[in-house]
């Protein structure tokens, strides 16, 4: 890390570097944008940042991602990276003279030839009103506005403005991520006072956040720890609860397999206790809430169709309220799975049908459910003798609709439970009424 306190900007100006005093996470600022950690889909060669730095020419963005994930960072890197002046911004901080400040120096800056980038950290703090402000200062190029966000661009931000900027997602930090991050903290400050687990679990203990994952490793630093802390002594040290997970994440694997099978055993009281593991560890939410639906179609399916309405309702209501309001969305979805009625008849229905599909290649649909939008097409007999099932007796016409060659088949046998009762009444139905049809 030689160049970590380098003095210059590649452009040869004066960089504003942490003082050697200043906190752990400002000195461990990246740098250049190759250092910055977890966001190589946006950084890296094919993603869009390092594709606009190829190219040498930046358009407005908006950084949209969770706290501690490198915003701040990549849109100084960026002034950097393309030789354009920085100018700096917080909606928490600056009011509507601040805004007409920077505006007045970056047209200075423009007759001279120099380009702006406007960083707005918290964007969406300002009110419309003000948003709208940017407009023009935007569509006459003089400034390239780079946002950053924690909040839902969608519901914060206005369409005009949204409509002029890239909207560009940073992800929350995985645990490889951070544990570079503490790698850069040792080189710079010498091992952590912490044993493998201790690590480890000070990692999960972050939630993705880095700033935060620095800040608890100044803590462990300052205090002069003289023997290594073990989980437990960590967690009592930091008086914070800290996740313990295994290296090879398995301890993350048993806690969503006892919750998939708590759910599908139709025991309430035990989904809850493993989803309460699961989310107190500092798992993803959304991670939990995908499973939850995908349990509502493959254990539940069409015994009660209201369940995987619940799961899809529970992550908009995650995604609109956060932690941990909107927890309580997520509990609400899987208390529904635990106590609804079990089916996996769609998802055998899925499997077999998938099969068959492979087998059978390419056959032709019969004619008469064939569309025929040409005169040609009418001639050659397509759409020719099909029944309109909603003129047929009951709404129901009978008809054959398998390829010529092909027996009927039954993928899908739903069971004697919930909503899916019905549904093998209305299904047995049609098959005895088929049955008279074919035999009048």
């Amino acid at each position: 890390m030689a160049d970590l306190f380098a003095q210059t900007t590649p452009q040869g100006e004066p960089r504003d570097d942490p003082r050697t005093d200043a906190p752990l996470a400002d000195r461990l600022r990246p740098r250049a944008l190759a250092e910055v950690i977890g966001q190589d889909h946006l950084t890296g060669p094919e993603g869009a940042i390092g594709r606009m730095v190829a190219a040498g020419r930046l358009s407005s963005m908006i950084l949209w991602g969770p706290p501690g994930t490198g915003k701040t960072s990549i849109a100084r890197l960026l002034a950097d990276a393309v030789g354009m002046r920085f100018e700096s911004v917080s909606a928490v901080f600056s009011g509507v003279a601040d805004l007409k400040k920077a505006f007045a120096a970056a047209d200075v800056a423009a007759q001279a030839g120099r380009k702006t980038l406007l960083f707005v950290d918290e964007i969406h703090r300002f009110n419309r009103a003000q948003q709208d402000g940017f407009l023009p200062f935007v569509e006459r190029g003089t400034v390239t506005l780079v946002g950053a966000t924690t909040e839902n661009p969608s519901f914060e931000l206005n369409a005009a403005l949204l409509s002029r900027a890239q909207v560009l997602i940073l992800h929350r930090l995985d645990a490889e991520a951070l544990g570079k991050l503490l790698d850069r903290a040792e080189e710079l400050e010498g091992p952590l006072p912490l044993t493998p687990e201790a690590r480890a679990a000070l990692v999960a203990s972050a939630d993705g956040d880095g700033r935060f994952l620095l800040n608890q490793a100044e803590t462990l630093y300052n205090a002069k720890i003289a023997e290594p802390l073990d989980s437990a002594a960590l967690g009592q040290f930091l008086q914070r609860r800290v996740a313990v997970y295994d290296k090879d994440r398995e301890g993350h694997y048993n806690l969503i397999s006892a919750l998939h099978k708590s759910l599908r055993g139709s025991d309430p009281q035990a989904a809850l206790y493993y989803l309460a593991r699961m989310l107190t560890a500092g798992e993803e939410p959304l991670y939990v809430l995908r499973r939850l639906v995908r349990f509502a179609s493959e254990d539940i399916g069409l015994a009660d169709p209201q369940a995987l309405v619940q799961c899809l309702a529970a992550k908009d209501a995650y995604e609109f309220l956060g932690s941990p309001e909107g927890e309580l969305a997520i509990v609400q979805a899987c208390l529904y799975c635990a106590t609804a009625p079990k089916s996996n008849a769609a998802y055998k229905a899925q499997k077999t049908a998938w099969k068959s599909a492979k087998e059978t290649g390419s056959l032709m649909p019969p004619q008469n459910i064939l569309n025929a939008p040409t005169k040609l097409m009418k001639d050659i007999g397509y759409g020719k003798g099909y029944a309109y099932d909603h003129d047929a007796d009951g709404g129901f016409s009978g008809a054959n609709f398998w390829p010529e060659g092909m027996t009927p088949q039954s993928y899908y046998e739903p069971v004697e439970r919930g909503f899916e009762r019905q549904v093998k009444e209305r299904m047995e139905w049609w098959e005895r009424k088929r049955a008279e049809l074919l035999a009048d």
